[in-house]
């Protein structure tokens, strides 16, 4: 089969190509459980660029070569002995972690933090290519409204995007505000989950006019252009007390004090992006009574839930569609923020 293939880290992001386009061997059945899904779109995801900056290389125990790509959608190819319930040709959506079920985790429904697990384009071969090894438990049918290229990014930056926002969703009440910092990729998915979940005023800040614009088409209430005075203008918009969430997709840089600032006493940041640091001083925390709350993609359920969401029509995923052998192209436009919405790679 035809891969996009890592074979070295590049720190500074600045290698004309990421990834080598290549034929590689195709994945096989290994387990009764098993399952193999022809690709039909996989998401590019910010965390894709931190893993060819060798972020992660001590997170995972992977070895390069590999193949990235944890946000997958298909149709089924091939099934192992043990599986039901699917037959080769249905349409479905990849949960990203492939557990075992039976830790007691998995039975609590607590995928991402299961003991027995796999993370296809994290540290196992992704969905960068044509085809997928995945496992039965990871899978979800698509309804007939939806098709894979089109919803690939939903199982991680949709799920990660619906699991704060739901969080954040049981606590607003009408008349309340939440603050989501960062509109794209993530940010554009949290906005309309708050606004299907809750109804609470939604302001939203991004440094880019394109962003903002998008966010007003996902039905924020409020834009903010983050020149340097957001937290000025959130705290005038909130009547000088903050946001009861804010929920922040940057997660670096000075968005994690100012989304801080943003929340008012006894309110609720959700950290989402990463490679920043929270630093705040414990009487700090002890005198606001704020809550920091940390996201991790979300659970098989979760993703069940979105797909309902979408399938009604209540969240709308924003796309650019590239061929598999412009994989590159595509990192690079997301590094250097080209892509409204999510970049998806189609072979």
């Amino acid at each position: 089969m035809k891969a996009a293939v890592l074979h070295r880290y590049d720190e500074t992001l600045t290698a004309k190509e990421f990834v080598s386009f290549e034929d590689v061997v195709d994945p096989r059945l290994e387990n009764p459980t098993d399952v193999i899904v022809r690709i039909g779109g996989a998401g590019v995801c910010r965390t894709d660029l931190h893993i060819v900056e060798g972020i992660w290389r001590e997170k995972s125990s992977v070895n390069l070569p590999y193949i990235m790509g944890h946000e997958n959608a298909g149709w089924v190819e091939e099934l192992g002995k043990g599986v039901t319930g699917f037959k080769k040709g249905d349409p479905v959506i990849c949960h990203p972690l492939v557990t075992s079920g039976h830790c007691l985790a998995c039975r609590r429904g607590d995928d991402m933090h299961a003991e027995e697990s796999v993370f296809p384009g994290i540290n196992a071969n992704g969905g960068y290519a044509q085809i997928l090894l995945t496992g039965a438990r990871s899978l979800i049918k698509l309804p007939k409204t939806l098709a894979p290229k089109d919803v690939a990014p939903y199982t991680d930056a949709g799920l990660t995007a619906y699991r704060a926002a739901k969080k954040a969703s049981r606590h607003l009440l009408p008349g309340q505000y939440a603050v989501i910092i960062g509109a794209g990729g993530l940010g554009h998915i949290g906005i309309q989950v708050l606004k299907a979940l809750c109804a609470a005023e939604i302001i939203v800040l991004d440094r880019a006019p394109g962003a903002l614009e998008l966010a007003r088409g996902c039905g924020a209430h409020h834009v903010v252009k983050a020149d340097g005075n957001e937290v000025e203008a959130v705290l005038s918009l909130t009547g000088g007390r903050g946001a009861e969430a804010v929920i922040d997709f940057v997660g670096e840089g000075d968005a994690i004090a100012k989304g801080l600032a943003m929340t008012r006493n006894a309110g609720f940041y959700y950290i989402v992006g990463y490679g920043g640091r929270i630093d705040i001083p414990t009487i700090d925390m002890i005198t606001s009574e704020k809550t920091i709350v940390g996201n991790l993609v979300g659970t098989y359920a979760e993703l069940v839930e979105l797909m309902a969401l979408a399938d009604r029509g209540l969240v709308d995923l924003k796309t650019r569609e590239y061929p598999l052998s412009a994989a590159n192209d595509a990192l690079h436009d997301l590094h250097h923020g080209r892509v409204p919405g999510r970049a998806v790679l189609v072979p």
